[in-house]
């Protein structure tokens, strides 16, 4: 038998939703409550399978008391009833298993009972995994998720955006009303708590189909992310400038893998306003690690790899005349003179298009030593 509660401040609709309930030969109906806050106070010390819950209830709503529910035990199966059917597509989707329209109709509710039972069942019957499915996140220039090598199709722009937005903010609670003013700026707020439940439930499903139960939790009035494995290319640069290594031949393939995977900036084809300042932190991890790298080919004489983090340094940074004219000083090294004269006259002409301004008196002295040398060893005079 499924155990349920009935929450509804409506006394005949509470009377109704219950006979209909128990006529469906599958549910015991535990307790009824007409105050919503009077189900909050008792519901932790019943047991029971699922809430019925109306919308519209004074003191507090359906929806919030969902959340209170879900907070405190995820399985709880909710099911929406509301007399408002356009209200109701939107409000079921807080991780609710269903809605029903006032008035009930028996054909109705068997099939939300149905959908309950064989819930329940799946649930009881399904082996624990001990490997968890392969999930894949990239986020540097474009966000794209894929599990066992093929890509996730999302509901909604929203619900991709809402997913990226936790991988952002991975193990750390988000708090609800941030949640909305982040992803729904300009959308009044009762409509845009809506939208939030309803791309949370879309999200849950989403995960739950992959393997990963339970994986979004909503605890004082945030919500968290956990999964129990996964790889994500972001995450991993900022583990690895966290903890830095020092640079050996058995680790140094894995920072090159790393890098590698740096495409683009962080969300950058996204174009979502609130991973900026993420996406400029991890710019300049990646710049970090690039210059890492320079230092420990060059101290371990491998002049090509020098080269080409080099050159990674300067298009990811080309206004940079640092990295500049460590370039054309390895140039000058390798004794690659017009590598050192294209790498000036390729920052000046830039500096001066973007910004209006020559390059500083540290870069012109260094080309005027590559002028020099050049004078010094020919007769002609370099233009």
């Amino acid at each position: 038998m499924i155990r349920a509660i009935i929450v509804d401040d409506e006394p005949l609709a509470l009377q109704h939703m219950k006979l209909k309930l128990i006529e469906t030969g599958h549910v015991e109906v535990i307790q009824t409550f007409f105050n919503p806050l009077a189900a909050l106070e008792e519901m932790k010390k019943l047991d029971f399978h699922v809430a019925f819950l109306d919308i519209e209830m004074p003191g507090l709503s359906g929806l919030d008391l969902a959340e209170y529910i879900q907070e405190w035990n995820p399985s709880i199966y909710i099911v929406f009833a509301t007399a408002y059917r356009d209200y109701a597509i939107q409000a079921f989707e807080l991780h609710s298993i269903d809605y029903v329209l006032k008035p009930i109709i028996k054909d109705r509710i068997d099939k939300t009972i149905t959908r309950i039972r064989d819930h329940i069942l799946l649930t009881a019957e399904l082996p624990v995994q001990e490997i968890p499915p392969s999930l894949r996140i990239e986020c540097f220039r474009e966000f794209a998720v894929y599990h066992q090598n093929e890509p996730i199709k999302w509901k909604t722009a929203k619900v991709k955006e809402l997913f990226a937005f936790f991988i952002m903010n991975y193990n750390s609670p988000i708090n609800r009303d941030s949640l909305i003013d982040t992803l729904w700026p300009e959308t009044d707020y009762q409509k845009a708590k809506i939208q939030l439940h309803t791309s949370i439930s879309h999200l849950r499903k989403t995960l739950n189909a992959l393997g990963y139960p339970n994986a979004i939790t909503f605890s004082n009035q945030s919500y968290s992310l956990q999964l129990p494995a996964f790889q994500c290319d972001a995450h991993e640069l900022e583990q690895l400038v966290d903890d830095m290594p020092k640079l050996e031949e058995n680790n140094v393939q894995v920072v090159e893998r790393i890098i590698q995977q740096y495409q683009g900036d962080f969300l950058e084809l996204n174009s979502y306003d609130w991973s900026i300042t993420k996406a400029q932190e991890l710019r300049l991890s990646i710049l970090q690690l690039l210059q890492t790298m320079v230092h420990y080919y060059s101290n371990h004489h491998e002049s090509h790899k020098k080269q080409h983090y080099l050159q990674r340094m300067c298009q990811l940074n080309p206004y940079s005349e640092d990295g500049v004219r460590q370039l054309m000083q390895h140039y000058i090294d390798i004794g690659n003179r017009a590598g050192a004269l294209a790498a000036y006259h390729d920052l000046k002409s830039l500096l001066m298009e973007d910004l209006g301004i020559l390059p500083d008196a540290s870069t012109n002295e260094l080309y005027e030593t590559v002028l020099r040398s050049h004078s010094n060893s020919s007769p002609q005079k370099v233009q």
